[in-house]
């Protein structure tokens, strides 16, 4: 049960009545409006943290019908607030969940970052990043969503679906989606990325990769590395792309993975010193260059 240090529900403000209402409500405001840089309203997220109500454990966006009904049959709590109110772009909704499996860790604070260089230090400082830019197709700055966790946790699995079939049983299975298509902007499949998460760090993937070619994937299997069986590209004219994940040797566990789609991100987290996968997840199409980070 909560401590009164845990999130226990999270709302979204798209108005100044709402604004209103949600602050005589009890709840927390974040001050960094979600909208910046479209010219649409002023949308701002908002928190309580209740004594004796479950912990909110994981946090999702959607941006397409389609992404709804795996939530909502997984018990995701919606928050009915379009965040691109007033914008062109998207339409996104945020949702919420108290779950009790082993992969589930409470959240117990939120941050917004408006630029990419506010993100490689948050990212060393223990936050994890949600994968949905909150301004999708609206322009204006790239917007992402932060957590931090009451307790150390690590990647433990990752897996990748190309249709919505699978949602609602992932979600069960303590998944977190990486809410970024892949394919973004190169047709084919929508195409996502998942996580696990746990304590357990003798339990966590030690490193990441991508292959984009034969080559890449004989050096892969060399050093031991483990491919997923989906193609990141599917259903586009370009190159066959995989993830691929291993678990070998202790020195280094992974906390937290990212899809960078903002280009000035890419300088940003390799100054940092994260470790920046220099292959292009949409090699080969006429889709947003997107490419995989993580610490």
């Amino acid at each position: 049960m909560a401590n009164g240090k845990q999130i226990t529900k999270l709302n979204i403000s798209t108005t100044k009545d709402e604004e209103e209402i949600l602050g005589a409500q009890g709840y927390q405001l974040i001050n960094v409006n979600l909208n910046q840089g479209t010219g649409g309203s002023q949308v701002l997220l908002w928190y309580k943290k209740e004594c004796g109500n479950k912990p909110v454990t994981r946090i999702q966006t959607s941006f397409s019908n389609d992404m709804k009904s795996g939530l909502a049959e997984a018990g995701y709590e919606l928050v009915n607030r379009d965040l691109n109110a007033g914008s062109c772009g998207d339409h996104i909704f945020l949702w919420y969940f108290c779950g009790s499996t082993e992969h589930d860790i409470p959240i117990v604070n939120l941050k917004v970052s408006k630029e990419a260089k506010e993100e490689p230090a948050l990212l060393q400082d223990g936050w994890e990043r949600l994968g949905c830019n909150l301004n999708r197709k609206a322009g204006g700055n790239f917007i992402y969503l932060w957590v931090k966790r009451e307790k150390p946790s690590y990647i433990c699995e990752i897996t990748a679906s190309v249709d919505f079939i699978s949602d609602k049983h992932l979600f069960e299975l303590g998944y977190t989606r990486v809410d970024e298509n892949t394919n973004d902007g190169a047709g084919g499949n929508y195409v996502f990325l998942w996580y696990r998460r746990t304590t357990d760090k003798s339990n966590a993937l030690t490193a990441l990769n991508i292959s984009t070619s034969l080559q890449d994937t004989t050096n892969l299997q060399a050093k031991g590395f483990k491919k997923l069986s989906v193609n990141l590209n599917n259903g586009t004219s370009g190159k066959d792309v995989y993830a691929w994940h291993i678990k070998e040797g202790c020195e280094m566990q992974i906390q937290t993975m990212v899809l960078l789609i903002n280009c000035n991100a890419w300088n940003a987290y390799q100054k940092a010193g994260i470790i920046f996968v220099d292959k292009n997840l949409n090699e080969g199409n006429n889709g947003y260059k997107m490419h995989l980070a993580y610490k």
